[in-house]
């Protein structure tokens, strides 16, 4: 059996300073990356071609992707071509280019009141930390004032199951587990909504499986899941949450491109902020997806999971305050 989850702790009252260290800490790979490349490259130097495409390089190897790199260097190239700049300037110009990019993304995950009660569908490659995900927002959800059910439907991973257990008696939320591994989850979920709908629940978090190496069984799983949904509410689920792990770097964006083909995700949060992420890989998602980011993750407390901010993010990012 896994260790359990450490316990969830009311998350403490933290000045942006101190959540904004955390995530620079969390971005301290990609930073060093990015930072220790841009330095080398502009000391005191003209903005030509070759700069640009060495720039460029730059960014696709920090996991910004293509286009959104190319993006980047085009508006340089308007702006700043020809012209003598510092690396303190490429840096914090690359910061306000970054959250240009993300500032559409970054939008928060409404919970709608009239619904009764609101359904999340998180999804994700096993691993990427969706169980934990679903139990951080639980609490957070329970400490507003909204009543929270859980849905173990990643019936085959016993410890997943157990885990969910654990949190829902910590957060005083209600889990709705399978009778034994390997139950139908689309069924569970049926059960699950219509006793929420009975219960006053407000928010019905819905776990479900990863296993990407059978895509074609995932996909059906997850869409029989949608369809049994919606024979009790025809609006279901109400959200559909992409959990990605941002120590994966470009495998995110297949992820992301998988399980958009298999249901209709309607925003992200990224996970594992820590020390090894590959931060970059959100810009991409931002460019590539368009979709809403709704939360990053940095740490284990139901606290370290944070709405997503534009701007704290690409500031952190580049390594500055």
């Amino acid at each position: 059996m896994p260790p359990p989850p450490p316990p969830a702790a009311p998350p403490e009252p933290e000045q942006r300073g101190g959540w904004f260290s955390r995530l620079k800490a969390g971005l301290s790979r990609s930073t060093a990356k990015l930072t220790e490349s841009v330095t080398s490259l502009f000391r005191k130097r003209r903005l030509d071609d070759e700069a640009l495409e060495e720039l460029e390089d730059t960014l696709i190897t920090a996991d910004l992707g293509v286009a959104a790199s190319r993006r980047i260097v085009e508006s340089f190239r308007r702006t700043r071509f020809g012209k003598e700049v510092t690396d303190e300037e490429v840096k914090a110009t690359l910061a306000e280019e970054i959250a240009a990019i993300l500032g559409p993304v970054a939008q928060p995950m409404p919970i709608d009141p009239t619904r009764a009660p609101h359904v999340v569908l998180v999804v994700g490659v096993n691993g990427t930390g969706k169980t934990t995900t679903i139990a951080k927002l639980g609490q957070q959800y329970r400490e507003q004032g909204l009543r929270c059910a859980f849905v173990a439907g990643d019936t085959f991973r016993a410890a997943a199951v157990e885990q969910l257990q654990i949190w829902g008696d910590r957060t005083g939320a209600k889990v709705h587990a399978p009778a034994k591994q390997g139950a139908d989850a689309a069924g569970l979920a049926f059960d699950a909504l219509t006793a929420a709908r009975a219960d006053g629940t407000r928010v019905l978090l819905v776990d479900t499986a990863g296993r990407l190496h059978n895509k074609t069984a995932l996909m059906e799983e997850l869409r029989k899941v949608v369809r049994v949904l919606r024979r009790v509410d025809a609006s279901a689920p109400h959200s559909v949450l992409l959990v990605l792990d941002a120590t994966t770097g470009q495998n995110a964006l297949q992820q992301a491109k998988v399980f958009k083909e298999m249901v209709d995700v309607s925003g992200l949060a990224v996970t594992k902020l820590d020390g090894s992420a590959k931060g970059g890989v959100v810009v991409a998602l931002a460019q590539e997806f368009g979709l809403p980011v709704h939360f990053v993750g940095v740490g284990e407390k139901a606290g370290d999971l944070r709405p997503f901010e534009a701007r704290d993010f690409a500031r952190g990012l580049m390594g500055l305050e």
